[in-house]
């Protein structure tokens, strides 16, 4: 009987690991986890951090709207940071494919 593997396209280096091949979904899933945790990682943090000052402080609502907005503003600056690397690496690659491409 004949063991076939499944098909790679993608090398684990692009998905921070070694340079072997990496199945073809595992860089969008590393992308994905890396920006969902942009999204709730410091929202969440930003929320119990809020609630707690408010009552310790007895300022409700006012640090918690600030930590709230903090947070945001974090997951905001985290996710374009990481879009905007992902797209370069992307385009590097693109160019490199093309450039070989051109040899052949």
């Amino acid at each position: 009987m004949e063991n076939k593997k499944p098909a790679r396209s993608a090398s684990l280096s692009d998905a921070g690991g070694d340079k072997r091949k990496a199945p073809w979904w595992k860089p969008g899933l590393v992308l994905f986890t890396k920006l969902s945790g942009w999204i709730a990682g410091p929202v969440i943090i930003g929320l119990i951090v809020g609630k707690w000052l408010d009552k310790k402080y007895g300022t409700e609502p006012w640090l918690f709207l600030l930590s709230v907005g903090v947070a945001f503003l974090l997951s905001s600056f985290g996710i374009v940071k990481d879009a905007v690397k992902e797209m370069k690496r992307i385009e590097s690659e693109a160019d490199k494919n093309k450039s070989n491409k051109d040899k052949t």
